[in-house]
């Protein structure tokens, strides 16, 4: 039956009958199966196009969106570093805003996957002494074979959160007559290393040593920040000269540290220690040959040919005379002290906390002639310190130290046990692990004090 026949059956009086004729002719019900497939088909094709567009509009939509969370960790992280420039709130805020665009922008382009990108205003919020950042973008994604479903685009977010702790510092800088050569420079580099730090949220107390060691600029004890231009200005002026005591510079920044109270701490406490050559000097309580109570620091060299050993030398002076019946030359027979203390005592004849006859892990003993006194103060020059280190981190500070010099002038494994450093002799794994950064030479300097810098800025965060 032809199209015709059957459109002319349907306008006459067998048109219900033909209807249902139709209804079970082969040809139409093949043309009704047709349209069926056809139909069928083209579903298949809206739903296989929409599943592989999904398999590529959101493999791309996951790209953007590690992309974003990227960009803004780094924004974050930067903002976070960027806070302790300037001198007010509202400068440092300025400047972790800027910071936090300038790394997003860096880290997510404009056009990556044919997105836009916004970066909303970065949260800048100071708490005490902690200053929490908050940063937040979106990214608008145009899609492509999703559109068949209807979808134009896609937009992802991503945040980050940096806290940045408070911060309790004591910067310890050696001074000793050793840095003529290079002390404007140290100077420059020390003041730069300071930029680092946040003048209103950050405590920073200034320590230089030598024979003796002196606290030029005290930590705050109850409110927070520091005065910078005043601390750099101080460095600025510092004058070098004498021999190195490396246990009266870390008393002194122990002592700043503990002059806050427990309940005013803040959350990280660090001491950066720098220095150009081994500890020579030991100071405590000595009784010397021909009676005379000298309380004070022994140079010793040690070197075990016809040793000299120089006192007795203030202990909070940079290179001066405890008096004038304590000579500060080389010493005779009868100005040698009689028997070195048993323990560390320069600041109160009744301490106990760090010993000295018998110390390790250098030899220290009880004899008292020359050569001997002249070897032992050198010993212990080397393992007060240490002592002294080990019983900072035991209270949870951070030892960062810096040494600088090549040919011997440093014991880098010294100043590795002193930091705590992985690789250190003796490494305590339940004590906070410092950092050890050397320079061979004078331009290794700045590199190094960055690189504390920035550890420091990490483990604040």
């Amino acid at each position: 039956m032809t199209a015709g026949q059957i459109s002319r059956l349907t306008r006459g009086p067998l048109a219900s009958h033909v209807s249902r004729t139709c209804r079970t002719c082969r040809t139409c019900r093949k043309e009704r199966q047709r349209g069926q497939i056809t139909l069928i088909a083209a579903a298949l094709m809206i739903g296989l196009v929409g599943v592989v567009g999904l398999g590529i509009d959101g493999g791309m939509a996951y790209m953007t969106k590690a992309r974003l969370n990227a960009a803004v960790d780094s924004a974050a992280v930067a903002a976070a570093r960027a806070v302790t420039n300037g001198t007010t709130q509202a400068e440092q805020t300025a400047a972790a805003r800027q910071a936090a665009t300038d790394f997003f922008n860096a880290n997510y382009p404009a056009g990556y996957l044919r997105g836009t990108p916004s970066l909303n205003t970065p949260s800048v919020t100071f708490n005490q002494g902690k200053v929490t950042i908050a940063v937040s973008a979106t990214a608008t994604m145009p899609l492509t074979l999703m559109k068949v479903l209807g979808f134009q685009n896609v937009a992802v977010a991503a945040t980050s959160t940096t806290i940045r702790k408070d911060l309790d510092m004591v910067f310890v800088i050696d001074s000793s007559g050793s840095m003529s050569g290079v002390w404007s420079t140290v100077r420059s580099n020390a003041n730069s290393f300071l930029n680092q730090f946040s003048p209103s949220t950050d405590r920073v107390g200034l320590v230089h040593f030598s024979s003796g060691a002196v606290s030029d600029i005290a930590i705050r004890t109850t409110t927070r920040g520091f005065d910078r231009p005043a601390m750099q200005t101080k460095i600025t002026g510092l004058s070098n000269g004498g021999y190195t005591n490396y246990a009266e510079g870390l008393w002194q920044a122990r002592s700043q540290l503990n002059s806050i109270s427990t309940t005013n701490r803040s959350s990280l406490r660090v001491i950066v220690f720098f220095s150009d050559g081994n500890p020579n000097t030991l100071a405590s309580a000595y009784v010397t040959g021909n009676n005379t109570n000298c309380t004070g620091g022994i140079m010793s060299e040690g070197d075990g040919n016809g040793d000299t050993v120089n006192g007795y030398y203030a202990i909070d002076k940079q290179d001066s005379a405890v008096s004038s019946n304590c000579d500060d030359d080389e010493l005779t027979n009868k100005e040698l002290p009689k028997q070195l203390p048993q323990y560390y005592n320069a600041h109160n004849a009744a301490d106990t906390e760090f010993l000295i006859v018998g110390s390790q892990p250098r030899t220290v003993t009880s004899a008292s002639d020359k050569n001997a006194i002249a070897r032992n103060i050198l010993n212990a020059s080397y393992n007060v310190p240490l002592a002294m280190a080990s019983s900072l981190r035991g209270q949870g500070v951070y030892i960062f130290t810096l040494g600088l010099g090549g040919n011997g002038a440093i014991d880098t494994d010294l100043l590795k046990r002193m930091a705590n450093t992985a690789d250190a002799t003796g490494y305590n794994k339940n004590q906070p692990t410092g950092i050890y950064c050397y320079a061979a030479t004078i331009n290794d300097l700045r590199p190094c004090f960055s690189k504390l810098a920035s550890e420091i800025l990490r483990i604040s965060q």
